[in-house]
């Protein structure tokens, strides 16, 4: 009975686990555990699980085959859906993409008649705002207040409709007043807008290699002409003056005035307000000419006064006239040019005023795309071109100053193919002979040469600077700087060198670098007329062509150093001489020459070694220059009107110093003389100390005037002069000379000579 209540309970146990909520079954373990025999209980619960897992087992069984159908049909659904889904979205792009085309089809609508209205402002907002306040007054007046009858009311509103236009017409006038304030205080900021857009344009238009049109064809006007309510800002896009300037009052008040019947006085005051205005813009500045911003603002003023005037007349009719702008441009013309030639005169760099040249272009362009004809500016920038070139040259000349001054006046050294390449690349110099030679090795010049060629080309660049953009033929510009390379040569260059050869303390050796240093300047002077043309695109060869004047300038100089030469040998001579220290009463000439004439011979030894380097005529020409100059000095010595007695050894000795120079002169100090060329300076004085040495009076007196005498070179004059020493001597130094029968007739010899000489010269004279 127990087993079988035990099962009948576990029966209802199971039956209560399986019907009831989980969260219920907790008091229904409890009474399985608090009961007796649960393993049997444990038991009972496997073997019904068992049976579930069976029916569940039979079940999954039946409908497995269900199950997978199920899944087939879905994956199928899967593939269907996803296509469906791309045509979904498909559809739904298509359908946003037309949305947006309509959106922005109504925006580039709306924003076109935004711009159309804008331009219909001018007209359209004075009848907005004032125009249907005189509309209604005009109709109380003549219409309303008529039918209202005789009331008081009418008669008070009827006068003070006449206050209401004047107050209109006032208020207007106003706000132009307040506009013509605003415009004169912002011209400066509206013409430099217009200029920066001209500038971007023509730079635009110059990087891509298009043509700039400077035809003034196609006025600015209407697209560039816009008080002023933006600031400036550095952006890709410059703003317009229509951004800048706002003109409602000025269309309003002009509507005004017109519905007034008063238009005539509305534009005669407008008029005369801004010739007033035109007036103070264009005074210049006292300082204006010592920057280039004064310059720049001056400018934006003008420009930003013309682009106001120029938008006026193309949205107004008739307020102001092609005349009457035209009257104003040509005042402003006169006044800037006028200006400009004042302040600029004022200029000594050329830095600024190749600035200025470039603004007053950029200021022409500007106002010539509004159609203003700027011919007068570019005629004055000609005039200007000149300026630039005297500024220039000043500058070159102390450029070259500098160079000569810092100069050593030797020839360069080269020690590597680097070094020789640089100064070579610098000056256009070929040499086979020394290309040849091995390095350490010089060249003939010194650094003077390949400095002033790099100045000439700097100069060269430096006017081309200013011709670009002028409106010029390559030819102009061509003629134009090898007019002013002209100058540069022949008068500022030439100068300098003329600066080096005179200036103190120059040597022989530098004025022999000197001459070498021309030499090559003047062979490089074609290829600077193959630098203009290359630069210019102009053949050296052109018909008309300018032609450079360097290689005159630079044979100038160099005659003008070699002229120095022979005078600076002269000199160093003639100090020589002061040296010489003759015994004009010595009974006996010496064995060997003079202390001074050996030093000067040493001296002109040496100094003809150096002269190795010029031409072989200029080494030639000195040396000849040098001898005759001894030759002359040495007789003038001799006849001195302060040697009033000359002796017999006197004159030996200076048989001898001359004998000296005749062998430094046979000695071929400078090569190139044929036979004894060089020893015919000397003629005049062997002749003359043969005579009296070897005491030949006899053939002189009986040869004189035959071209083959012994001594055709001895003038009878030098011989009497010399003679007439030589008497007072043999008197002064024999005290007893009458009583010695062989003085007496010496002394009577040399008085016949001096006689038969002075009849001589009475002979030949009559």
């Amino acid at each position: 009975m127990a087993s079988a209540e035990t099962a009948a309970e576990h029966e209802r146990i199971l039956r209560e686990i399986e019907s009831t909520d989980t969260n219920c079954i907790g008091p229904t373990l409890r009474s399985v555990y608090d009961g007796q025999e649960h393993g049997l209980f444990m038991e009972k619960l496997e073997g019904r699980i068992r049976n579930h897992d069976r029916e569940i087992e039979k079940m999954c069984n039946h409908h497995f085959q269900g199950f997978v159908d199920s899944i087939t049909e879905l994956l199928k659904v899967r593939g269907e859906a996803q296509k469906l889904k791309v045509k979904f979205v498909h559809l739904q792009l298509l359908t946003t993409m037309d949305e947006l085309k309509q959106c922005r089809l109504q925006q580039r609508n709306i924003a076109t008649t935004i711009d159309k209205l804008t331009h219909c402002l001018p007209g359209v907002a004075p009848t907005a705002l004032y125009y249907p306040a005189l509309c209604t007054l005009e109709q109380l007046e003549h219409t309303c207040l008529p039918k209202a009858g005789g009331y008081r009311f009418c008669a008070i509103m009827a006068e003070n409709i006449p206050v209401l236009r004047t107050h209109i017409r006032d208020v207007s006038m106003s706000d132009l007043k307040d506009f013509l304030e605003s415009i004169r205080k912002h011209s400066d900021k509206i013409g430099e807008t217009a200029m920066k857009q001209v500038g971007r344009r023509l730079r635009k238009e110059a990087g891509s290699g298009t043509e700039v049109d400077r035809s003034g064809g196609s006025p600015l006007s209407e697209q560039d002409s816009g008080i002023l309510d933006v600031e400036d800002e550095e952006d890709d896009e410059v703003p317009g003056a229509q951004d800048l300037v706002d003109f409602s009052p000025v269309y309003r008040c002009l509507h005004i005035y017109t519905v007034l019947g008063a238009r005539d006085t509305f534009e005669n005051y407008y008029r005369k307000q801004r010739r007033k205005q035109a007036r103070l813009v264009l005074q210049p500045h006292s300082n204006m000419h010592e920057t280039l911003e004064g310059y720049r603002r001056y400018f934006n003023q003008i420009v930003g006064f013309f682009v106001v005037e120029d938008h006026i007349l193309h949205t107004t009719q008739g307020l102001v006239n092609r005349a009457y702008v035209e009257e104003l441009w040509e005042l402003a013309l006169s006044k800037t040019i006028a200006a400009l030639r004042t302040h600029s005169s004022y200029c000594t760099d050329p830095d600024l005023i190749l600035d200025l040249k470039n603004l007053i272009v950029l200021f022409a362009d500007t106002l010539l795309g509004y159609g203003f004809p700027v011919n007068q500016l570019f005629d004055m920038l000609l005039e200007m071109r000149d300026q630039y070139g005297e500024i220039l040259l000043k500058k070159w000349n102390q450029s070259f100053r500098q160079i000569i001054d810092q100069d050593n006046y030797s020839p360069i050294p080269v020690a590597t193919e680097e070094e020789y390449r640089r100064i070579t690349g610098q000056f256009p110099f070929q040499d086979p002979e020394l290309e040849k030679m091995s390095f350490p090795k010089k060249l003939p010049f010194s650094e003077f040469v390949p400095k002033v060629y790099s100045q000439l080309k700097e100069f060269i660049y430096a006017c081309l600077k200013y011709s670009e953009d002028l409106h010029l033929s390559s030819t102009e510009i061509d003629d134009m700087i090898r007019k002013s390379t002209n100058l540069l040569l022949t008068r500022t260059l030439s100068n300098c060198l003329q600066y080096a050869i005179k200036k103190k303390n120059v040597g022989l050796a530098e004025l022999v670098q000197i001459i070498v240093n021309t030499t090559h300047l003047e062979a490089s002077c074609h290829y600077l007329e193959e630098f203009i043309s290359n630069i210019t695109s102009v053949p050296p060869d052109t018909v008309n062509a300018t032609k450079l004047y360097g290689t005159s300038t630079f044979k100038d100089a160099r005659h003008s150093a070699e002229e120095e030469i022979y005078t600076n040998l002269n000199l160093k001579i003639d100090q020589f001489l002061q040296l010489a220290d003759y015994d004009w009463m010595a009974t006996q000439g010496g064995g060997q020459a003079s202390d001074y004439l050996i030093d000067l011979i040493a001296f002109l030894c040496s100094t003809f070694a150096v002269f190795t380097h010029l031409p072989g005529k200029v080494a030639q020409t000195a040396c000849m220059s040098a001898c005759k100059h001894l030759s002359t000095s040495l007789l003038q010595l001799l006849l001195e009107a302060d040697v009033r007695q000359v002796s017999m050894g006197a004159l030996q000795q200076f048989n001898v110093d001359v004998k000296e120079c005749e062998r430094f002169a046979r000695a071929g100090p400078v090569p190139g003389f044929q036979g004894d060329t060089l020893l015919l300076a000397f003629i005049d004085l062997r002749q003359l100390l043969d005579l009296f040495t070897q005491w030949d009076w006899s053939t002189y007196l009986a040869d004189y005037g035959r071209p083959t005498c012994k001594y055709l070179r001895v003038n009878p004059h030098v011989a009497l002069a010399l003679l007439e020493k030589m008497k007072d001597t043999s008197r002064k130094n024999n005290m007893f000379a009458q009583f010695r029968k062989n003085e007496r007739d010496k002394q009577k010899l040399i008085d016949t000579v001096v006689k038969q000489l002075r009849n001589l010269i009475a002979t030949h004279q009559s």
